[in-house]
């Protein structure tokens, strides 16, 4: 069923939790059909918002019973080892990032036959719904999501003189070098200008500015082009030569989230999930945001989304749908993304919170409109292993940027080869 080669034997299966959400039965009714579904760990806040989500579709459904399982660590491992057993739930998550893989597996069920006009597919945001579409076919429907924005702390902003946020990417790095601040002129930096985030997912919309692709149409690595490699090579310089900006690992930090929140970098590029955590962890933070700055004349950003998709071998198909249809509609996406904690991907929604008129969400809310997928080939870990490993090996001086690109497509595509 899978071409893994061997990937998935011998995965280990640790820390996964169920429970069962409590359902009222009477005397002579009718039994209810028990639907299994999958999701990865969250936030006891988030766990919380999702079993009341689940009970309000059980108490209009009382046919149907949820049996939530939240599976704690290696999420799409254990996924991909119970669909190759027939053991997989009839009702999961799937990320944007591992969805090409999967659909094009033949271990999904389309949903395109349950779908019907009442349901009102056109009002999901267009580039969220194809990214869970597969030669045409609808396979996942979009959850929530969350852009990427500029997070910048209007304290720091004041101090250095500072109105407005910058609106290009060179105007950025002028403002990261008014932003580092070494108090004691010692070579330590205090505050640095900006929190840099060296992974792929956040650099995609620097390769692209310039014309550059992550991959090819055979999910092979394509990103290593001398001549596109412009906005990577403006990231290395303000790491390097600037020193205005910093990993979270230079200042001792977990995530851009926590660098910016205590203070160690004046401006991030984060996404929705940063906003909650920042009021409720460093509650006296004076922050903004904003659209992240154009980059060679052009507005980018990335998208991040997950779906809610059916297993093909599922033998409760349309229990598994009614589920799939109240968590995606309008009634049961409003009650998930009421809260904040994501972005609803249906529009009506997204109006009727009022999140595009929000201080914080409306620069979020904005990017869906240009925003690049998260998606790169059916091979991803591949392509951002390595990738990853090369790339801070450039930021570091360790070799030049154009080397360090050649050398990370080759030995993704390497791999890639073996694995198709």
């Amino acid at each position: 069923m899978f071409n893994f080669l061997g990937l998935v034997v011998a995965i280990a299966i640790s820390m996964v939790g169920c429970q069962s959400l409590p359902t009222l039965t009477a005397q002579n009714a009718p039994v209810a059909t028990t639907v299994k579904l999958s999701g990865w760990g969250a936030s006891p806040a988030e766990q919380k918002l999702l079993t009341g989500v689940l009970r309000d579709f059980e108490a209009q459904h009382p046919t149907i019973k949820v049996k939530y399982e939240q599976i704690a660590d290696q999420y799409m491992d254990v996924m991909k080892t119970r669909l190759v057993g027939d053991a997989a739930p009839d009702v999961f998550y799937l990320d944007a990032l591992e969805a090409p893989f999967l659909m094009s597996q033949n271990v999904l069920e389309p949903l395109d036959g349950y779908i019907k006009p009442e349901f009102e597919l056109t009002d999901f945001e267009p580039t969220l719904l194809d990214t869970f579409k597969y030669r045409a076919t609808i396979y996942g429907l979009p959850k929530d999501y969350s852009t990427l924005a500029l997070f910048y702390n209007k304290q720091a902003f004041a101090n250095a003189g500072l109105e407005n946020p910058p609106q290009t990417w060179e105007e950025l790095r002028a403002y990261a070098k008014k932003l580092t601040i070494d108090a004691n002129k010692d070579g330590r930096i205090d505050q640095y200008g900006f929190g840099e985030n060296p992974e792929l997912a956040r650099q995609v919309y620097q390769i692209k500015a310039y014309g550059g692709q992550v991959v090819d149409r055979e999910s092979r690595a394509a990103f290593a082009e001398q001549a596109r490699l412009q906005g990577l090579q403006s990231v290395v310089d303000q790491y390097r030569n600037e020193r205005s900006s910093a990993q979270k690992s230079d200042v001792g930090t977990n995530s851009g989230s926590e660098m910016f929140g205590q203070g160690k970098a004046a401006m991030v590029i984060e996404g929705n999930w940063a906003i909650p955590y920042l009021r409720d962890t460093y509650p006296k933070l004076d922050f903004a945001t904003a659209e992240i700055p154009t980059i060679n004349g052009q507005r980018s950003t990335m998208l991040f989304t997950v779906a809610y998709v059916m297993n093909k071998q599922s033998k409760h198909k349309p229990e598994a749908w009614e589920l799939i249809k109240y968590l995606t509609g309008k009634e049961g996406m409003q009650k998930w993304t009421g809260t904040g904690f994501a972005l609803p991907t249906r529009r009506s929604v997204a109006t009727n919170l009022g999140y595009d008129q929000d201080n914080l969400r409306s620069s979020l809310v904005a990017g869906v409109n240009y925003g690049i997928p998260w998606q790169v080939g059916k091979y991803p870990a591949a392509i951002m292993n390595n990738f990853d490993n090369q790339f801070v090996s450039a930021l570091l001086g360790e070799q030049p940027l154009p080397q360090a690109m050649q050398r990370a497509q080759t030995q993704a595509n390497q791999l890639i080869q073996a694995l198709d």
